[in-house]
This record gives C-alpha cells, sequence and structure tokens, in this order.
C-alpha cells in the first residue's frame, strides 16, 4: 500500500500540475476513439503499450480478455461494448491477448482451475477457444510454426472472442455501417512487439513490420 500511496501523491503534486488544462478539460467529458479490451494480467498495460494518454481508450479488461456472446443477462462486458459503441460512438475496437496468459492455461489444463469455481465458469465463455485449438495443428490459422500451444491458444482466443463481438446487435450495425473496425492483437511481454490480425491470411503479422513505412515512428 505504501508504493500506491507514494504514486498517488507523486501524482497529485509532481504529474498533475503540468497537466492541469489536459485534466480539467477531460472533467468535461471524454471522447476515446477506441474501446480497448485485453486481460486484467497485470504485466500488460494498454495506455504503455500503445503511448496513449488519459482520455484516448475506452478500457475493459478482464481474466483472458473473454467477451461473452450476446444473451438475455447482459452483463458488465455487455454494458461497456454498448456503451462504447452507441454512446462514445468509438471507431474501433481491439481484442488484445498476451502472451504467456493464466487464463488461456488454466484453460488447456482445467485441473488447475478445478477449485476456482468463478475462473472455471468465466473461462466456459472460451470454449470454442478450447475445441479449435484442441483440433488445430500448431501451425493452424491464426498460429506461426514456432508457436507453442498455449500461444496458438492466446491468438485462437483473440479470433474467438472477435467473433462473440459480432453477436452484439450493436456492433452488428455499426460494423455494417462502416463505423466501426474490430481488430485482433497479440502482444508479447518478452519482446515488447505487437502483432495484428490480418483478416485476409487470418495470420497475426508485427504490427512493426505491417506499418514500418506507412506510420513513422517519431
Amino acid at each position: 500500500m505504501r508504493r500506491l500511496l507514494q504514486g498517488v501523491r507523486v501524482f497529485q503534486h509532481r504529474v498533475f500540475p503540468e497537466q492541469r488544462s489536459k485534466f480539467e478539460e477531460l472533467a468535461k467529458g471524454q471522447s476515446p476513439a477506441t474501446l480497448f479490451i485485453t486481460c486484467s494480467d497485470s504485466r500488460i498495460v494498454p495506455e504503455l503499450v500503445t503511448q496513449t494518454a488519459p482520455g484516448e481508450l475506452f478500457v475493459l479488461r478482464n481474466a483472458g480478455n473473454i467477451v461473452p456472446p450476446w444473451s438475455a443477462e447482459h452483463t458488465g462486458e455487455a454494458a461497456t461494448i454498448e456503451y462504447a459503441i452507441s454512446v462514445l460512438k468509438v471507431r474501433e475496437i481491439v481484442v488484445c491477448g498476451h502472451s504467456h496468459c493464466g487464463a488461456m492455461q488454466g484453460l488447456l489444463n482445467p485441473e488447475t482451475v478445478e477449485k476456482l469455481p468463478a475462473v472455471k465458469q468465466w473461462l466456459s465463455h472460451a470454449q470454442q477457444t478450447l475445441e479449435e485449438v484442441t483440433n488445430l495443428p500448431l501451425e493452424g490459422e491464426g498460429s506461426d510454426a514456432g508457436d507453442d500451444l498455449l500461444t496458438t491458444a492466446v491468438k485462437c482466443n483473440v479470433m474467438v472472442q472477435l467473433a462473440h463481438l459480432r453477436t452484439y446487435p450493436a456492433v452488428m450495425e455499426a460494423e455494417a455501417r462502416g463505423k466501426l473496425e474490430l481488430l485482433g492483437w497479440f502482444y508479447r511481454f518478452e519482446t515488447g512487439e505487437t502483432f495484428e490480425l490480418d483478416a485476409v491470411s487470418r495470420q497475426f503479422v508485427s504490427v512493426d513490420q505491417k506499418y514500418e513505412d506507412e506510420i513513422p515512428v517519431v
């Protein structure tokens, strides 16, 4: 707790004063362009990876960056997605998985979550991921020849959750009108690399290489 309190004080006395006008403007409202759906894992920090400032990302986090399919029983995830599209008018949704994901590890090894009933139930929303990855060779859709089973599962799960997103009426409508783009990402902790799902090849390609000429590093 001392570490958190120290950070709060540093922010209040050093960081905030330097950006006071920015925060005062944000107090009037938010208009993020992106809904960023990622894992609760403490090792991934969306704003750090994307180098975005407060107000730029609308973030949804949970174990395994899972999007439960649309149903009559509305979830917190459903409320966040609906609000992001219908009220904030976000222009893109990114589903970002990551290397060494504990949720996907639990999905692949269900015995490890037997004593965690809530986790076990939550992972049922990734059952299709388990079924698909079990029947795919490691070099199958979404994965590379060098990927291990866990990495393959993480990438496959991103694709499954994108499919789940498309069951939401608000998502379907906005995407059909060309007002919304859905993107799948994979982030690798140990190298800092981010990979984007290519809609045509269904493979994850390096963002650095894909956008090297289009988006310069400044």
